[in-house]
């Protein structure tokens, strides 16, 4: 009764500015509505105390539910807040020595124009699994968004520079590198500063190449050097196409993660036939399967039947775990060491080192 008494009020309180005539008639009404509530009804029940003692009774286990609703949400709140580890932000003179010699390296472009389908979930994932097997690998984070470094605990806030500033030939890439942010995984950031990249280079030569004339600098120190492109086809995914080796494809199991591949495929082949002759694809790789649902069975058969042996065998399945780690900044290999997403990852990990 409260909430409308006070809409009431405020009404009134707006048809006396606008219509004071409206205004008399709407306070005659409401007067005439409290002396009516303020009268005693006649026949009412005698148990009328009980039932509103009821009432209040209800209304206090309600509180009581809810307040410990809300200690609980606090309780995992206050829980999630200990779990999340912050990456110390090193120089890249300070990595830790390198155990094994490092043969070819492999600039492998994780790229897919639609967002949402695990690219950046895929780069921290894998990077990590292939570390935990010995492997040296540096994760180049080209999405504006900075996603890839904020799920390895990487404070954006704190960064003095970025790949940004490589890009604008104003940092060497090892300037901008974060060491050790996992075993054997290193991190080149990104930050917000990012999103103008595009329309500053424009103007500038050479400006496809820059990521390729970066990368170059690291050749031999990494097995696998893996760019997180963003969503769309700009001037930075172009960059990451020219300076990657070969493609790698994120697939989400649902039906319009399709409709966007064969434009991919189509600008591909442009950079192919332009800009760098050797690249290809590497694997394609699907992401968020679940395997209680048809749609995910007919999209994964589809993509077999497009790509052939490309697709790995490895599926990433739909995992809660997965979607919950980069929030504690952790990679799933970390933060769900035994579940089927770190799992499916090693997985993957193996099979990309079997492919050469």
């Amino acid at each position: 009764m409260g909430l409308f008494d006070s809409f009431k009020r405020q009404a009134n309180r707006f048809h006396t500015e606008t219509d004071p005539e409206q205004s008399v008639t709407s306070s005659a009404i409401d007067s005439r509505d409290e002396e009516a509530a303020a009268t005693p009804l006649q026949d009412a029940p005698r148990d009328e105390d009980a039932r509103e003692e009821e009432g209040n009774s209800s209304a206090d286990e309600r509180e009581t539910v809810v307040s410990r609703e809300t200690s609980d949400e606090e309780e995992t709140a206050q829980s999630a807040a200990d779990m999340y580890v912050a990456t110390p932000i090193k120089s890249y003179a300070e990595k830790k020595p390198v155990k094994h010699v490092v043969g070819t390296t492999k600039v492998i472009a994780i790229l897919n124009q639609k967002g949402g389908v695990g690219k950046s979930t895929t780069a921290i994932d894998l990077g990590a699994a292939l570390g935990e097997l010995g492997k040296q690998v540096l994760l180049i984070d080209l999405d504006p968004q900075g996603n890839t470094s904020s799920g390895l605990g990487i404070e954006k806030n704190r960064l003095d520079q970025c790949i940004y500033d490589v890009l604008l030939g104003e940092a060497s890439l090892t300037d901008v590198i974060i060491p050790d942010v996992c075993e054997g995984l290193d991190v080149a950031p990104a930050t917000i500063n990012l999103a103008g990249a595009e329309v500053e280079l424009v103007a500038e030569m050479a400006r496809e190449n820059r990521l390729k004339e970066a990368t170059g600098a690291v050749r031999g120190r990494y097995d696998y050097v893996f760019i997180d492109c963003p969503p769309s086809l700009g001037l930075l995914t172009i960059n990451a196409l020219v300076a990657a080796d070969k493609l790698l494809i994120p697939i989400q199991c649902e039906f319009y993660a399709l409709e966007g591949v064969t434009k991919l495929l189509d600008s591909m082949k442009r950079v192919k036939t332009h800009l760098n002759p050797s690249l290809d694809i590497f694997g394609v790789l699907l992401t968020m399967y679940d395997g209680r649902t048809t749609l995910s069975k007919q999209v994964a058969s589809e993509v077999r039947n497009f790509f052939a042996k490309r697709v790995f065998d490895v599926v990433i399945p739909r995992s809660v775990k997965i979607s919950e780690a980069p929030s504690f900044g952790q990679p799933i290999t970390q933060y769900d060491p035994t579940g089927k997403g770190a799992e499916a990852y090693r997985a993957l990990a193996k099979e990309v080192i079997s492919r050469g």
